[in-house]
């Protein structure tokens, strides 16, 4: 479980082809506070890790694995070396609430249709398919890379949804949204309250 709350931007160092495909991501995290089999969500996707650096001052390191379900399901060019990523540790018993309930499953992928600065933040409108439409309201939240969200605008079209965000500057600086730009994929998980709502819904319609 995690809330959308950024901790570190990580860096894949490398892809190794294996039986999944194999991710060294580079972070700031002490890793000898990170357990093997431990989950974290790196731009919204929940992952487990398999390996790890020592830990200690300096640059450190862990590796999950990534199978083709997931690859499929994530944002195009992801899981590529280079490609920097929003990195989460799950949440634990205790700690401070401060997005909200994220599962780290992915339900669909955007494509961002604009940014427009306004002030010193950014507006962001994502185009979705049909699959996401449902679930997203004003007002509502949503996870988008692994960030949670507040849902601004909400406009729907044949194809599917334009969903509207706000990046204040403090988000952009701590998290990879500072690059963001038109025609970028994105990873979109619903909120899931919104999920079950529908599901109550769906079983209220046929009673």
């Amino acid at each position: 479980m995690f809330t959308g709350i950024i901790t570190d931007i990580g860096t894949i160092e490398r892809v190794e082809a294996l039986a999944d495909t194999r991710v060294v991501i580079r972070t700031a995290y002490d890793t000898t506070t990170i357990d093997l089999g431990a989950s974290i969500a790196c731009s919204g996707v929940c992952l487990t890790v398999i390996d790890k650096s020592a830990g200690g001052p300096g640059p450190n390191w862990f590796a999950v694995d990534v199978s083709g379900e997931t690859i499929s399901r994530t944002a195009r060019g992801q899981w590529t070396q280079g490609r920097k990523l929003n990195l989460e540790r799950a949440l634990r018993l205790g700690e401070e609430l401060g997005g909200h309930i994220v599962t780290g499953h992915v339900d669909g992928i955007g494509t961002v249709e604009s940014v427009i600065e306004e002030g010193g933040s950014h507006r962001v409108r994502i185009a979705a398919g049909p699959e996401i439409a449902p679930f997203v309201a004003p007002k509502g939240s949503i996870t988008i890379d692994g960030v949670s969200l507040t849902v601004n605008e909400v406009e729907d079209g044949p194809g599917g949804v334009s969903i509207g965000v706000n990046i204040i500057p403090h988000t952009a600086a701590v998290t990879t949204f500072g690059s963001l730009a038109a025609g970028d994929p994105v990873n979109i998980e619903i909120d899931v309250l919104a999920r079950y709502l529908q599901r109550m819904e769906h079983y209220r319609a046929k009673a």
